[in-house]
């Protein structure tokens, strides 16, 4: 009789147990967040619930959404990192087409000796000249060159009959080449104006990597969010098949019941401890993405980042056909293809231009000056005294003057025979062109194509919201009644701990809606480079 007493005693506190622990869940459903409770990061969950107990459990580094992102937009996402070196690349490229049309110094000197043997009189056998130039030559946007140059010569021989000796030569010339053909305008400047397209396409490929990093460890995040509450859900439903073996067992004390039905509340409470290995391994998987997007790993002596912010669920709603507008006006992946296809464009106009015949005007005006130290010379009685002397400020001077000037004018035609070379470069570039066009209609389609899935996310994401409420009220009513019955005796306690079970399935996906609401936004704000209205993390530079 005292067995029998010991016995009951065991079931009614199994029983006490079990009960506790579905009113416990049934408690936490019960105080399940609403939409708009949500939005407010306090308003976790009831701390008196099973379910903040659980979560509160789960030991982690705590990190915020916000934090986050400036972690990896601040030097941890290898995307951004590369990103930006590509941006750098391509200022190199324009810096260096640019170079070509910066003016260029030049200078050159020499002095030359030397002995030659007696032919002439007229001609010494021991000469020495010093000469150099210098001058300025640029090569404008519109395929002209335009030089200016300097020369100055010293000349010393040993002849008698040279009537200046040290003789001083001075020259200037300002000359010009303006092809009008092949190498004008597009023809030389091509390669500027693709560079300075490049560049720009660069800065906005940036700007799409860096709000694609912003979007990826927001969604990384939100399945942190839903991998962290999954195994809350799980660890209690296994506390609850562990209080379901243990009046299992009691009732099979007492002759209640068979050990079949020992086995199953085993087999039960087997499958639901491996269930909850799998959701504790999937939240440290989905912890360790996030860090490597991120480019940090947790705190010393914690194993996985755990999310200290509740994703929002409410959001503005908008015409699909304003979204997709916004997002192909505002798409930084859009905008940089469209500068990449014109910058091709921009190059093979030049190669256009580079095929036709080179027909070039140039023309040159100066002048020349002469000084030196004059000296007679007499040739069959004739005295020739002449009348220069001075130095090179002398010669110079008749330069700037002009005293003896000089120019020129002339053209010169040049036609390659079949035109292969310059008309394969055009049509090889303008077929990249239209390839890169074609490319970008595609990309244009996928762009708003994916708007209005996204914009469908959130227009059904009350509807969604509201069926996932209905079903946790539901099976909120089934527990309620569950307990009822099982109190009454008229159901089991597999019974009832399958119903738990389904309040808790009920309980995921209710968390499960709002992550996908919260990701569709984040999806939408990056199809439209943060023009679509709602909550954006800040922080990170917008340049590299």
């Amino acid at each position: 009789m005292a067995d029998s007493r010991v016995v009951l005693a065991v079931i009614a506190t199994a029983r006490a147990s079990l009960v506790a622990g579905v009113v416990a869940l049934t408690a936490t459903v019960l105080a399940a967040p609403t939409a708009a409770q949500m939005l407010n990061a306090a308003a976790v969950s009831n701390p008196d619930s099973a379910l903040a107990v659980e979560l509160g459990k789960i030991q982690g580094d705590s990190i915020s959404l916000d934090g986050a992102i400036q972690t990896a937009l601040n030097g941890g996402s290898a995307a951004a990192l590369e990103a930006a070196a590509l941006v750098r690349a391509a200022k190199g490229e324009l810096r260096h087409q640019k170079g070509a049309f910066d003016p260029d110094l030049f200078g050159a000197g020499a002095r030359e000796k030397a002995s030659l043997p007696f032919t002439s009189p007229f001609i010494g056998t021991e000469t020495d000249r010093t000469s150099a130039t210098a001058g300025v030559r640029a090569l404008l946007p519109f395929g002209t060159e335009v030089e200016a140059s300097m020369d100055g010569a010293k000349l010393e021989n040993n002849s008698t009959f040279s009537t200046v000796n040290p003789q001083y030569n001075a020259a200037g010339r300002i000359s010009i080449n303006q092809p009008l053909l092949s190498g004008f305008g597009p023809g030389t400047s091509g390669d500027l104006t693709a560079a300075k397209l490049e560049s720009q396409a660069a800065l906005f490929r940036y700007d799409d990597v860096m709000l694609g990093v912003r979007t990826l460890v927001e969604e990384v995040y939100w399945d942190l969010y839903a991998a962290q509450r999954d195994l809350a859900v799980q660890r209690l439903i296994r506390r609850q098949a562990e209080a379901f073996v243990t009046e299992a067992q009691a009732r099979a004390r007492s002759g209640l019941v068979g050990p079949e039905d020992v086995a199953n509340a085993r087999v039960f409470l087997a499958s639901q401890t491996a269930f909850e290995i799998d959701f504790e391994e999937r939240l440290d998987n989905v912890s360790d993405g996030l860090g490597s997007l991120i480019g940090r790993r947790p705190a010393r002596g914690l194993e996985r980042f755990l999310p200290s912010d509740e994703p929002p669920s409410d959001f503005p709603i908008e015409p699909v056909d304003s979204l997709v507008a916004r997002a192909m006006s505002a798409n930084h992946e859009l905008q940089a293809q469209e500068s990449q296809v014109a910058a091709t464009q921009a190059r093979a106009k030049g190669a256009k231009w580079n095929a036709y015949p080179t027909f070039n005007l140039f023309g040159s005006l100066g002048g020349l000056g002469l000084a030196g130290t004059g000296q007679s010379v007499t040739i069959d009685s004739t005295t020739y005294t002449p009348t220069e002397s001075g130095g090179f400020g002398d010669a110079w001077s008749e330069v700037w003057n002009r005293d003896f000037p000089t120019w020129s004018a002339g053209m010169a035609l040049s036609i390659p025979i079949g035109f292969r070379a310059g008309l394969g470069d055009y049509d090889r570039i303008r077929a990249e062109a239209d390839r890169q066009a074609e490319a970008l209609e595609r990309s244009r389609r996928i762009v708003a194509d994916n708007v209005r899935i996204g914009y469908r996310a959130l227009l059904n994401a009350r509807r969604r919201l509201d069926a996932a409420k209905m079903g946790v009220d539901a099976s909120r009513d089934q527990v309620r009644i569950g307990i009822l019955q099982y109190n009454n005796g008229r159901t089991t306690a597999f019974e009832l701990v399958r119903l738990g079970t389904d309040l808790a399935t009920a309980n995921q996906r209710y968390s499960r809606v709002l992550v996908l609401t919260a990701k569709a936004a984040a999806a939408l704000r990056f199809l439209t480079s943060g023009a679509y209205p709602g909550p954006i993390s800040s922080g990170g530079s917008t340049t590299p």
